[in-house]
């Protein structure tokens, strides 16, 4: 009996649970950003933001150090490309910080009782705005790293990286951002 209550009384939280998704989030210091959001914003994390590049033969500057040795890189390479992936991680930095701003006087709005439909759509905008210059951020120096590398170390990336015709994925991990 006692084994069936237990049963019943989880299967009842579960569902409950499913009907309140947000449930705990409420003490957030930002309501609409996780902590990993938050110090991925702060740490220059890609966060997926270039897969449109990543996926269509232009490397990050961040993997291609990673696979420098397997890409056949020379110090040229290297030095170049290690001068893009800290110049897009101090302006990916900037521009998270800025986000973070954003969203928390968005949540500040709510939680003051003073947005207003003019005040929300302005704090959109911004926020918006900020969300695409840092994906351009990103996706710039995919362009740029693309520029440095021949044609055989793009094609050994996309294959070191999985993405080769094959599909297959050749030992590395994939974790997406940069």
């Amino acid at each position: 009996m006692v084994r069936l209550f237990a049963i019943l009384f989880i299967a009842a939280m579960i569902l409950a649970f499913q009907d309140a998704p947000y449930a705990g989030q409420q003490h957030r210091s930002i309501k609409s950003l996780s902590g990993e959001q938050i110090k991925g914003y702060l740490n220059g994390k890609g966060m997926g933001l270039a897969k449109a590049a990543e996926l269509n033969h232009y490397p990050g500057p961040r993997h291609v150090l990673d696979l420098a040795d397997k890409l056949g890189l020379s110090k040229d390479q290297i030095a170049q490309s290690e001068k893009l992936f800290q110049d897009m991680k101090t302006e990916a930095i900037a521009a998270g910080k800025q986000i973070i701003h954003a969203e928390k006087a968005l949540d500040s709005l709510f939680a003051n009782n003073v947005v207003t439909p003019e005040t929300l759509e302005a704090q959109l905008q911004r926020i918006g705005r900020l969300k695409a210059k840092l994906r351009y951020v990103h996706l710039k120096y995919h362009l740029t790293q693309k520029a440095l590398l021949t044609p055989e170390q793009i094609k050994l990336y996309d294959q070191l990286r999985g993405y080769g015709k094959d599909g297959h994925h050749h030992g590395m991990h994939h974790h997406g951002g940069h």
